[in-house]
C-alpha cells in the first residue's frame, strides 16, 4: 500500500491510500481533499499512519473498496442513465443491436428523450455519456446509414412486429403525411405541394406509414413533395409484399386514397380493402338512395354498388352536432370576410366552405344560404367502401383503428420532432427518417408494455421519469471509473421492474 496525492480539476488535492492488486491499482480509502498546503500535509500524515492498521483488515485478494468522498464529486460526475437503461434494453431485445455501431443506438434513443439537431446530440453525448462524438462523425454515419443498414433495419422491425401479431399480418393500415423543410430551395425530392402542415410555400416530402393491428409499425416510404397521395398506396404495398412474402392483407386507408385508379389496382392485385368513402361524390343513383335513408343514431345502411363493392353508411348524432358546428363556424368566417371586403371573384371555388359563395350580377359576391341549409342532410353521415365480406360493424371498427396511425404521425411530429428537417442531401434526409422510424418502434414498444401491464403510467409520464434517472460516475481504481445508480423513485422503479420482467 502507498499514499497518493491526486490533483483534481477544481484545483484541490485528494489524499488516497492505494493498493496494487493483480497488476492494477485500487483506491482503498480517500481521506479527504483540500487546497490548503497544511491540510494536505495533515491528511497525508493521517494516511501514512492508517496504512499499518489496514494490513490487518484487508487481504490482497479482496475487492473491498471504500465509497468515494462526497466532497470530491461535482456536477460533471452526474450522468443521465435512464434512456440507456430502459430504451437500450428494448433496443437490444427487438434486435437492433445486430447493427454493430453504437452511434445507431445513441441516435435512436436520443430522438425519443432529447430530440434536437445533430450538434445538440454531440453535446448531449459528451455531457451525459462521456462519449466524444463530433457532429461531423454523426453526419458521416448518416451518410452510410441508408446504403449499409436500412435493409437490415426494415427486416428487424418487420420480424418483430410479425412476432407481436402472432406470425400473421392480416390487416394493414396506411396513411400519409407531409414533412416540411426550413429551406426555400426545392430539388428533385423536396418539392412544394399540398401541405398537411399548412406550410404550402416550403419544400416538403411525403411520408407514407404502414402499420399493423394496434398500431405496430410495419414499414414506411418517402415520396417527392408534389406526389398525389393516391399514387403512393400501391407502390408501398407491392414493395413490402415482395420484400417479406406477405399474404395479401386487408388494406385500410382514408378517403384521400379513394380513386378509380387505386380501386382498380387494389382489385387487380387481389387485395381486399376498407376505404373511407366520399359519399357526396357518389353517382346520382347512390346519392338519391343515401338521401332516402333515415338512420337512427348508431345505425348502418348497406348499399351494394355496380362495381361489386359495398358502401356502408352510418349515422352518428354526435358527429351530426360536430358537422353542424363546423359548417356554422365556416359560415361565420365567410360572413366576416365578406363584410370586410376581403372576398373577390377568385374566392368562388369548391375549396372548403367557399362552396357557399356565388355571384349576384357581375360584381356582387354573396353567400348562398339555401346551399348551406341543404348541406344539413349530410350532417352525421359517414361512408365506407369495401370489397370484404365483413359486416358493417366490423368494417367500421377496423376503419376506426386508423386513428392509431394518425397518432403515430402526431408522435413523430411532436414527441420525436421529426419536422422540420434541416438536412439538404437526400441520403441524410432518408437517414433522418429511418432513425425516426426506429425511435417510433422503441416508443411504441414501451407504450405497449405500459398498457399491457395496466400500470396506469402514460408513455409521456414514463419518458419524463426515464429522463430523470441519474447516476454518479466515480473513480474506483487508478483511472478506472464506475457509474453508481442513484435510488429510483417509486414510479421509476416500477418502470425498471416492468422492463426487466418483459425484456
Amino acid at each position: 500500500m502507498f499514499v497518493r496525492k491526486k490533483k483534481n480539476k477544481s484545483g484541490s488535492t485528494s489524499i488516497q491510500i492505494i493498493k496494487k492488486l493483480k497488476g492494477k491499482y485500487k483506491v482503498v480509502k480517500t481521506l479527504g481533499s483540500s487546497k490548503d498546503k497544511e491540510e494536505i500535509k495533515e491528511l497525508y500524515n493521517q494516511a501514512q499512519e492508517a496504512i499499518p492498521k489496514m494490513f490487518n483488515q484487508l487481504t490482497f485478494y479482496e475487492e473491498k473498496i471504500t465509497s468515494p468522498n462526497i466532497r470530491e464529486l461535482n456536477n460533471d460526475s452526474i450522468r443521465v442513465i435512464g434512456p440507456e437503461l430502459i430504451f437500450g434494453k428494448i433496443f437490444n431485445y427487438i434486435g437492433f443491436n445486430k447493427i454493430k455501431d453504437e452511434l445507431f443506438k445513441d441516435l435512436a434513443i436520443s430522438r425519443i428523450t432529447h430530440p434536437g439537431s445533430k450538434l445538440q446530440l454531440s453535446e448531449y453525448l459528451q455531457e451525459n455519456n462521456n462519449k466524444d462524438i463530433s457532429a461531423d462523425a454523426i453526419y458521416y454515419f448518416l451518410d452510410k446509414l441508408n446504403t449499409k443498414y436500412k435493409t437490415q433495419i426494415e427486416e428487424i422491425s418487420f420480424t418483430y412486429t410479425k412476432k407481436l401479431l402472432n406470425g400473421k399480418i392480416g390487416i394493414v393500415f396506411y396513411d400519409m403525411t407531409t414533412i416540411y423543410f426550413e429551406s426555400s430551395q426545392p430539388d428533385e425530392l423536396r418539392m412544394p405541394g399540398f401541405s398537411k402542415d399548412g406550410k404550402h410555400q416550403q419544400p416538403q416530402i411525403f411520408l407514407g406509414l404502414l402499420v399493423g393491428k394496434n398500431g405496430y409499425p410495419i414499414g414506411y416510404d418517402i415520396f417527392e413533395g408534389n406526389t398525389y397521395e393516391g399514387h403512393t398506396l400501391i407502390p408501398i404495398l407491392e414493395r413490402f409484399q415482395a420484400r417479406f412474402q406477405l399474404d395479401k392483407p386487408i388494406v385500410v386507408a382514408d378517403a384521400g386514397l379513394l380513386s378509380k385508379d387505386n380501386l382498380k389496382a387494389l382489385k387487380e392485385n387481389g387485395y381486399t380493402f376498407i376505404l373511407g368513402a366520399r359519399i357526396k361524390n357518389e353517382s346520382k343513383t347512390i346519392i338519391q338512395r343515401i338521401g332516402q335513408l333515415e338512420l337512427p343514431d348508431g345505425q348502418i345502411a348497406r348499399i351494394r354498388k355496380d362495381d361489386n363493392t359495398t358502401l356502408f353508411v352510418s349515422y352518428s348524432r354526435k358527429r351530426a352536432k360536430k358537422d353542424l358546428s363546423n359548417r356554422e363556424r365556416g359560415l361565420k368566417r365567410l360572413e366576416k370576410n365578406l363584410n370586410a371586403g376581403r372576398l373577390t371573384k377568385s374566392n368562388i371555388n369548391n375549396r372548403g366552405y367557399n362552396k357557399y359563395l356565388n355571384m349576384q350580377g357581375e360584381l356582387k359576391i354573396a353567400i348562398d344560404y339555401e346551399k348551406f341549409e341543404a348541406d344539413s342532410k349530410w350532417d352525421g353521415l359517414k361512408g365506407y367502401i369495401t370489397n370484404t365480406n365483413l359486416s358493417g360493424n366490423d368494417v367500421i371498427d377496423n376503419y376506426n383503428n386508423l386513428w392509431k396511425i394518425e397518432k403515430a404521425f402526431r408522435i413523430s411530429k411532436t414527441d420525436l420532432k421529426i419536422r422540420p428537417i434541416f438536412h439538404r442531401l437526400r441520403d441524410r434526409i432518408e437517414a433522418h427518417i429511418c432513425i425516426s422510424f426506429v425511435s417510433f418502434v422503441l416508443y411504441k414498444e414501451l407504450e405497449r408494455i405500459l398498457s399491457q401491464d395496466k400500470t396506469g403510467i402514460s408513455i409521456n409520464k414514463a419518458i419524463k421519469q426515464i429522463k430523470k434517472m441519474f447516476g454518479i460516475r466515480v473513480e474506483i481504481t487508478c483511472d478506472q471509473f464506475q457509474t453508481i445508480h442513484l435510488k429510483n423513485n417509486e414510479m421509476q422503479q416500477r418502470i425498471v421492474d416492468l422492463i426487466n420482467a418483459n425484456f
